[in-house]
């Protein structure tokens, strides 16, 4: 690995095209979307196609399924975890330091305020050297 990753931008180094699930939509809907992608997490977006929070595959099956509601009546906003997100202009570092700081392996990239991609760890580990990326990943996976 080299150091170039680190003076990439976000927008660089994500996943383009992120599809969002509607805010309205019902989780079942979210998980054969998750499934018919391959991916793990989906933005959810407003009816202004605005970013509303992003939904995990995780938090399907642990705030749905394991308590019992209805995957066709709970919507993705019901579940909607907090609005954290990157600038498509932001480096690489600044994704990184926000991945970091809220715990998380995948976040939304905006521009001009719209969703353009998401970004990922794996997307991060094709960049970073590897002293970055153990410390990244030591800080992300650590449960204070």
């Amino acid at each position: 690995m080299t150091t170039e990753g680190v003076n990439k931008t976000a927008g660089q180094v994500m996943h383009e095209g992120a599809q969002c699930v509607g805010e309205h939509e019902s989780l079942r809907t979210a998980a054969e979307m998750m499934r018919d992608m391959n991916v793990g997490a989906l933005p959810i977006c407003g009816d202004d196609d605005r970013l509303k929070g992003i939904i995990t595959d995780r938090d399907i099956v642990i705030k749905c399924v394991a308590e019992g509601k209805d995957l066709d009546q709970t919507t993705a906003s019901e579940l909607a975890r907090g609005l954290v997100w990157v600038d498509a202009g932001a480096s690489v570092e600044e994704a990184l330091a926000k991945m970091e700081e809220h715990q998380i392996k995948r976040m939304p990239v905006i521009d001009n305020h719209r969703i353009v991609g998401m970004i990922s760890e794996a997307d991060l580990a094709k960049e970073l050297p590897d002293s970055k990326l153990a410390e990244f990943v030591h800080r992300v996976y650590a449960r204070g």
